[in-house]
């Protein structure tokens, strides 16, 4: 057996899983995701209290922050997760739809396995489903006006109604809809870009309370100036921005130096020194009033700036200096010969240093166009702060796609509903035909999960409201839905609750894209794992095929 290769067995037990089973497997573990976050759904949701390894804790109700932090083994539970993530990015809102959608699909996908109807048929008719989906969708939107407050802050409290910071909705959907207007940009094609991750900064300060949060027309950094005789107050100043070092220029790798008189070595310093000067000095004659650098200030140089009265700030984030560069007009120079008038940024009004809590903060504020911004964020406790953080991200993010694709739907599963009877109507019209007609009834009765689920957390009676609801739907009247307080069925029209229809779009699209994709596995095989190999190999035993298949 030593010198032939080794052979291995594959452990056909428990591990490997195929066929029927390997789907329902795969189904159930969907399954008990969509549960896990079920109660998270609507303004009467539940919250999750999770504890970290390191003894941390997160007190949340937003799905995808919940699934982030949960360590699932199961592949297909790991590919649930990965929707929400997904969902995350596109839209910002709709996590916890999609998850319980995407379960749902799943569970009545199991009936249609049950009745040996083919996993490639089930598909085929999940396409027809979401395309059928998507028009009813387009019937039903309205458009915004998204120079119209009103209509854009109703629509915004829809995403932050369901969550903890529900008490501060108003105040956050001013901050969400401020900051995303500010960072809004048209470039010369019409082409709209709206880049909160880069230019809508949120900084969170604990302490003070949540009413004090703002949205400052400018920058804010967490920075001090260098020197204590500089002014910390400024208006209209004359902001330069840097990219280099204010100190003498260090070798790149070891440098050496021989020195045969002692007054060469006295010399050398005194031309560092000179270097530093010069480089202030040329500085100084563009007048600013105040110096941002990435890189360091050395002491002398800062005597220097004192000396013509100029602030400085070290070392500011790459990503911060950015922001500036944006909210002040001004450009980032990385060498100091190629600084000009034009660099110089004269947008920002007032500069000035504050201490909040322990720290020292610079403002640069009252610009006249910012196209960044900072949140402020205060708050009671750090935990608070997180969540107020993760909440207004969803609301910035749903305000964003409302400037991406302005229309509109009923909220409160009003638009699952429709959807529901639609595809029903559609299934009895005969233009689904043979077997797909049940996978396509099977889509339809998944609809009915997110009303079902409002009316579940707000303590109602599922039955009577949902066929309240169908009777109302079957008459055409597709704005009615769910108030999630009661539990009860409401006009979404005099309510005022709507939706983005892109964020619908999308969690419609992802949850059926999920459960196709899941459907088609039709085995799970553990891989061997490369270091056991090798084990293996060497005396032709190593480990057992069990150990092998582990997890």
């Amino acid at each position: 057996m030593s010198g032939q290769t080794p052979v291995f067995v594959m452990n056909t037990a428990p591990e490997r899983q195929s066929g029927r089973k390997a789907q329902i497997s795969n189904i159930t573990a969907a399954k008990t995701v969509a549960d896990v976050i079920r109660t998270c759904l609507g303004p009467k949701s539940m919250l999750k209290m999770i504890l970290d390894p390191m003894g941390g804790i997160l007190l949340t109700n937003d799905g995808n922050a919940i699934l982030r932090e949960i360590d699932v083994a199961h592949p297909a539970a790991k590919n649930m997760i990965e929707l929400s993530r997904t969902q995350d990015e596109e839209c910002g809102d709709g996590t916890t739809s999609v998850i319980i959608l995407a379960g749902e699909i799943l569970a009545q996908s199991l009936s249609q396995l049950e009745r040996d109807i083919h996993p490639v048929v089930i598909i085929s008719a999940y396409n027809k489903a979401l395309k059928e989906a998507l028009e009813i969708i387009k019937r039903i939107s309205i458009p915004i006006d998204t120079t119209n407050d009103e209509e854009m802050l109703s629509l915004i409290k829809t995403s932050i109604g369901t969550k903890f910071v529900v008490r501060w909705s108003d105040l956050m959907c001013r901050l969400a809809l401020q900051a995303v207007r500010t960072v809004a940009q048209e470039s010369e094609g019409g082409h709209k870009t709206v880049d909160i991750k880069r230019y809508a900064r949120v900084e969170k300060v604990p302490g003070g309370e949540i009413e004090q949060s703002r949205v400052l027309n400018g920058v804010m950094l967490n920075k001090d100036i260098t020197h204590p005789s500089m002014r910390r107050r400024i208006v209209n100043p004359r902001i330069i921005l840097l990219d280099c070092p204010l100190e003498y220029k260090k070798g790149e790798s070891q440098t050496n130096m021989e020195f045969s008189k002692e007054g060469d070595w006295a010399r050398a310093q005194d031309i560092e020194e000179e270097q530093v000067k010069a480089m202030v000095e040329k500085i100084a004659e563009f007048k600013p009033d105040l110096v941002i650098t990435e890189k360091g200030i050395s002491d002398l140089a800062q005597h220097v700036f004192i000396k013509h009265n100029i602030s400085a700030l070290r070392r500011v984030r790459k990503t911060d200096n950015n922001r500036i560069a944006l909210a002040t007009g001004a450009t980032i120079v990385n060498r100091i010969e190629d600084l000009r008038p034009s660099d110089i940024g004269t947008k920002c009004g007032l500069f000035h240093i504050e201490k909040i809590g322990d720290e020292y903060f610079s403002f640069l504020t009252e610009c006249t166009e910012p196209k960044a911004c900072t949140i402020l964020l205060r708050g009671p406790s750090k935990d608070i702060l997180n969540e107020i953080d993760r909440n207004l991200a969803d609301a910035m993010s749903v305000a964003r796609n409302v400037f991406f694709d302005p229309s509109l739907i009923p909220g409160g599963g009003a638009t699952e509903m429709a959807i529901s009877v639609g595809l029903q109507a559609k299934a009895r019209s005969g233009s689904v035909v043979g077997v797909e007609a049940w996978p396509f009834r099977a889509v339809a009765e998944a609809m009915e999960i997110i009303p079902r689920t409002l009316v579940q957390n707000s303590g109602g009676n599922a039955i009577r409201a949902l066929t309240e609801l169908r009777a109302k739907h079957a008459n055409g009247e597709h704005s009615y839905g769910i108030n999630g307080e009661t539990g009860k069925v409401v006009d979404m029209k005099e309510y005022g609750l709507y939706e983005s229809a892109s964020v619908k779009v999308q969690t419609l699209k992802t949850a059926i894209e999920a459960a196709r994709m899941l459907l088609r596995v039709d085995d799970v095989v553990q891989a061997v794992r490369k270091d056991r190999e090798g084990g293996a190999g060497a005396g032709g035993g190593g480990a057992p095929p069990e150990e092998m298949m582990e997890g």
